[in-house]
């Protein structure tokens, strides 16, 4: 079992505490992320906005991709999953500062590719658009040009969204066959353009049956095409605690949720903008990612035979947020990740 973490780029993943004592700042991150190698964290993932959709447009938000680019420098052996959105990035030139970050990561980058969905962030930086199913359709052009010019020179790509004529790019990525590619996804668009596309499939979360229900589904998709198995890895808010009271009081905290916080008019954009399988609370909102739904809430033993659970269905890792980052990943460290070490 690998543990990732989502790197606090937003300042925080509470809508409704305004101030997480996590400074939406480079010195705090690139801190987090040189400790967290310590700490035994495999991976973490560098969430792409140019809005801040936690604590509302006007909060500061981190660039993923220069972000990623210095980490790259300053860490040794965590994988920097950076998240990618097709529809802001041509591919062709995403390709070259991928080959590159890859090149000074020493092989560390990964990516995770996300199909937009904030129409407003969209308008407000001049990129166009689309509607669910057109976006899936581009993302898998713009697949297949990052596959053919790090694959191959002089590549030549005509489709509806992208054309590129006699390509040459190089240095090729320091990651073969090529950097992993992460994406996530509960449509039917998603999940097949996925299970043929990429290698590894993020979901948000959900109790171990029904995340084992999503990993048996992708890998018939996946056998399906003849393709190698792929990774799993599920979204988490963790809390760990001494005993059930304490983490009562915290869920009780975190939940305490506004109508009116920052961020709720976001929050409704995204649900009108994705195709969820199931309905999601109020108490969901306050959380990015349905992350209190996987339940790695509890006391330590508690949390280890949750991971444990999970680990029986097929996840391969955990992408963990919690609050404030550096105390609560480090005391999960201490009380988790020593065990599955």
């Amino acid at each position: 079992m690998r543990f990732g973490y989502w790197l606090p780029v937003f300042g925080g993943w509470l809508r409704n505490v305004e101030d997480e004592g996590m400074d939406t700042s480079w010195e705090y991150v690139k801190t987090l992320a040189q400790r967290s190698e310590d700490w035994g964290y495999a991976l973490t993932l560098i969430a792409e906005l140019n809005l801040n959709d936690i604590k509302g447009i006007e909060a500061p938000s981190l660039d993923a991709w220069s972000t990623t680019a210095a980490l790259a420098a300053v860490t040794k052996k965590l994988e920097l999953m950076v998240a990618v959105r097709p529809t802001f990035h041509n591919p062709a030139l995403l390709a070259k500062q991928a080959a590159n970050i890859d090149h000074i990561s020493g092989g560390r980058l990964s990516l995770n590719v996300v199909s937009s969905w904030w129409r407003d962030e969209a308008t407000k930086y001049g990129v166009h658009f689309e509607q669910h199913d057109d976006r899936y359709a581009r993302t898998r052009e713009w697949l297949q040009v990052l596959d053919g010019v790090w694959g191959q020179d002089h590549f030549t790509y005509q489709g509806k969204y992208y054309q590129v004529a006699d390509n040459v790019l190089q240095p090729k990525p320091v990651s073969r066959p090529r950097p992993f590619l992460y994406a996530g996804g509960e449509s039917e668009a998603a999940k097949d353009l996925i299970s043929l596309q990429c290698d590894g499939y993020v979901m948000h979360g959900d109790p171990p049956e029904k995340i084992g229900e999503r990993i048996a589904d992708m890998r018939r998709r996946r056998e399906k095409w003849g393709l190698p198995p792929m990774q799993f890895g599920v979204a988490a808010y963790s809390i760990v605690r001494d005993t059930e009271a304490q983490v009562k009081a915290e869920i009780a905290r975190i939940t305490d949720v506004r109508g009116s916080a920052a961020g709720y008019q976001n929050y409704q954009q995204w649900l009108a903008g994705t195709q969820l399988e199931q309905r999601v609370s109020l108490e969901d909102y306050s959380v990015s990612n349905r992350g209190l739904r996987t339940g790695l809430a509890g006391t330590t033993a508690q949390v280890q035979d949750r991971i444990a659970a999970f680990e029986a269905v097929g996840v391969d890792f955990f992408l963990l947020q919690c609050s404030p980052q550096m105390e609560e990943m480090e005391r999960f460290s201490q009380a988790i990740i020593r065990e599955f070490a």
